[in-house]
């Protein structure tokens, strides 16, 4: 997203750049180590001090090294025109600081001279690239890409790249699941009890970023005393979603939780899975979730 509203967007596409700002104003040429909580540990501290919270401090660092490092020469970035297209072009430098501007951390890209049409996309590849972030990452959606950069609609591709889906059909369902949560939060039976983490008011909560991937959905409670984690097994080996919840609760624990504040997790499957409910047997802090899918018809 090249500024709010992608406001800057015509200007990046005619000077051939991609950039992040977020209120840290100096050269962060010697300051980009490999590891990204390596950078987050250092400049959150300084963006809580200028007034931002832990957790807004986090999101801006995390997409502040994404596209300052995380992203190398040759990636593919797309980025929002503002008018319901998205640009396309290819990294081909390495970070860059021009002071003194808002525009100030600058990768140089080659734009393709074709745009792709948000409606040619399909749903959840549109839903991916709505994040209010100000990066996200599509790589899983690569097929579907290659070919909206080749000029043609696919809305009914459905593939993954992760190894670790054994179905994708449940993949593809619960990646609807998540988004269908997020807009029905109020309806669900979490909402009581907890919100979906907003920051200035804007959903941040959904795909919210760890040192071990996104977590589907994160809420806190309405005390602000607890995390909850929501993972949707998303069709992927049981061993693998339980592992992973445990991880994105660790890392909630060691880098966001205060020491009054405790961490909880939830799994959501399709179905009942006796693995998982084995896995969580040892544990307190992790409940398990199974849904259905129901449909009415009405004639009229």
């Amino acid at each position: 997203m090249l500024g709010e509203k992608s406001k800057y967007a015509p200007e990046c596409r005619e000077n051939g750049y991609i950039y992040a700002n977020y209120g840290i104003n100096t050269d962060l040429t010697n300051e980009l180590p490999e590891d990204w909580t390596e950078f987050n540990n250092k400049w959150r501290p300084y963006l809580v001090s200028q007034g931002k919270t832990p957790v807004g401090a986090g999101l801006s660092c995390g997409a502040l090294w994404t596209i300052c490092k995380g992203i190398l020469i040759g990636d593919i970035i797309f980025s929002p025109d503002g008018k319901g297209n998205y640009y396309v072009g290819e990294v081909i430098g390495d970070y860059e600081y021009h002071p003194n501007i808002e525009t100030a951390h600058r990768r140089k890209v080659q734009w393709y001279t074709n745009t792709v049409k948000r409606s040619d996309m399909s749903l959840e590849l549109r839903n991916s690239t709505g994040s209010t972030g100000t990066t996200c990452e599509i790589t899983k959606y690569r097929e579907e890409l290659e070919v909206l950069i080749g000029g043609g609609p696919t809305k009914n591709i459905l593939s993954s790249t992760d190894k670790s889906i054994e179905n994708p059909t449940s993949f593809a369902l619960e990646k609807h699941l998540e988004d269908f949560l997020v807009r029905n939060w109020n309806n669900t039976i979490f909402a009581q009890n907890y919100d979906i983490l907003r920051e200035n008011g804007e959903i941040v909560g959904q795909q919210f970023p760890s040192d071990t991937g996104p977590i589907d959905i994160l809420a806190i409670s309405k005390d602000e005393k607890e995390y909850l984690v929501i993972e949707l097994k998303k069709g992927r080996a049981s061993d693998n979603v339980v592992g992973q919840i445990l991880r994105y609760m660790g890392y909630l624990q060691e880098s966001y939780c205060t020491p009054n504040q405790t961490v909880k997790g939830v799994i959501i499957a399709l179905e009942d899975d006796l693995r998982i409910r084995r896995a969580l047997a040892v544990t307190n802090n992790i409940d398990f979730y199974s849904y259905q899918i129901n449909f009415e018809l009405h004639k009229q």
